[in-house]
């Protein structure tokens, strides 16, 4: 977790609110007091990981206590998380194959429907005074699919 996802304004807001609770004698210190805090909540979990790996017997990493993750990575094995795995992958790999074949007739389509719009195919042959108040019909990939 990081500040990728904020930006300037959202930061300029945060200072804003920060000065009006705070103050601006204050501020300097809240935002110490926060930073130290954020440095023992991060030890704390350091130091959970670090007895817990010694508990098991492993190395594990902060993201590793997600549930999903630990039973994946330390109380399965090979075996079991791919016998876990196969009844999914056959129906992945059915949808897949749907998948591309559906894809593949819409680009067909969309190729038949291009050639036979296609000026160049089509006969020189003069339009009718009716068809010349109707619109130009024009297709593309994204009309088609």
């Amino acid at each position: 977790m990081g500040l990728e996802n904020i930006n300037g304004w959202e930061i300029i807001v945060i200072i804003l609110v920060g000065l009006f609770i705070f103050g601006p004698d204050r501020l300097p210190k809240a935002i110490n007091d926060g930073m130290k805090m954020l440095r023992q909540v991060r030890q704390m979990a350091r130091n959970a990981t670090g007895d817990l790996s010694k508990e098991l017997g492993t190395d594990i990493q902060l993201e590793d206590l997600h549930p999903k993750t630990f039973l994946r990575k330390h109380l399965l094995s090979e075996e079991d998380e791919a016998a876990l795995r196969k009844p999914l992958q056959g129906i992945y790999d059915d949808v897949r194959g749907v998948a591309d074949q559906v894809k593949r007739d819409a680009e067909s389509a969309a190729s038949a429907a291009k050639s036979a719009v296609n000026p160049a195919t089509t006969s020189a042959a003069t339009p009718a005074p009716a068809a010349a108040k109707q619109p130009a019909i024009s297709a593309s990939l994204d009309d088609i699919t």
